[in-house]
């Protein structure tokens, strides 16, 4: 039996959906379709440098499925570039990485995908005591080691554990 699909968590946004040769006439060329998340393998494999291991983890994937996704990216990256093809970037079964925020004021919390601007103000209530929601902070929570005290790293000075 299969394992169950998983939807794949994506973080870059694109800015662009078409890419193609300069020169020849959309009608005169052949399409290839490069999914979404095909492209954050790319992003997170060859921009990135991440390993697969890392990079299949914060796709919500297993390492194997990043491999199978970053070898058919690779490919249609290299029919497009050696063929002069049409690019068309869309598709796939993705699930957008989204930032929570919580007004401190009205206790409204809402999403907003990466790459969008956050709100000046409450969508709710216009207060701008807005804040990441506790449950979204990154690196600087949690910073004690297994005693229990708070302790700054010796060389960069930061917050460690």
């Amino acid at each position: 039996m299969p394992r169950p699909f998983k939807c794949r968590r994506v973080r870059c946004r694109i800015k662009e959906n078409f890419f193609k040769p300069c020169g020849i006439p959309f009608e005169n060329l052949e399409e290839i379709q490069l999914t979404i998340d095909e492209l954050e393998a790319i992003r997170l494999a060859d921009l990135q440098e991440l390993y697969q291991e890392e990079a299949a983890e914060k796709m919500g994937i297993s390492r194997q499925t990043f491999g199978n996704i970053i070898k058919s990216a690779h490919k249609k990256i290299a029919d497009f570039l050696i063929n002069a093809k049409l690019l068309k970037i869309e598709g796939g079964a993705i699930n957008i990485k989204t930032r929570k925020f919580v007004c401190f004021d009205c206790k409204n919390v809402w999403e907003v995908p990466f790459g969008v601007l956050r709100h000046k103000v409450c969508p709710k209530c216009q207060s701008s005591n807005i804040h990441r929601a506790e449950e979204e902070k990154g690196y600087a929570r949690n910073f004690t080691d297994f005693t229990g005290i708070e302790k700054k790293h010796k060389h960069c000075r930061r917050w460690t554990r």
